[in-house]
């Protein structure tokens, strides 16, 4: 079990990393509006988001991490239900510059999907990410 979680570790973290260094880039080159970024065509079937759930239509409200910042701390949510089954599997916080500054990996025992971390200095925008079991990567754009 240790090897998977580890491996499930590693390939999120480089997605997660290539995701938002890919975000980052297509909002430089075009300027895009937030709405624009967090379509992240070339990543269809790869990363899903409120604006584009893909194969996942109707999923967003239980998968897309919801963010809420106070007092310096930034809390991702996920509102899904965690069973042996079917649950939220991990979050991670990545700035514009793919740096992971934040993850917390969960296990179907525990009651809710709810991360806290300290809110970085000097950056504008993160993406907060959700992973569930079965309905895969999920992708949210904070504007701090």
């Amino acid at each position: 079990m240790n090897n998977r979680r580890k491996f499930i570790k590693s390939s999120l973290t480089t997605l997660i990393a290539g995701t938002a260094s890919y975000a980052g880039l297509l909002h430089a080159k075009e300027a895009a509006t937030t709405k624009e970024t967090t379509k992240l065509p070339s990543l269809a079937g790869l990363v899903y988001t409120k604006d584009n759930q893909g194969k996942w239509k109707g999923k967003a409200k239980s998968h897309a991490p919801l963010v809420e910042i106070k007092d310096k701390k930034i809390t991702i949510t996920t509102d899904h239900g965690m069973s042996k089954k079917h649950y939220i599997v991990r979050h991670t916080l990545v700035t514009e510059a793919g740096e992971v500054v934040g993850e917390k990996t969960f296990s179907f025992e525990d009651e809710e999907a709810k991360s806290t971390f300290e809110l970085p200095k000097g950056q504008t925008r993160l993406y907060a990410t959700s992973f569930c079991n079965k309905h895969d990567l999920w992708l949210t754009v904070v504007m701090v």
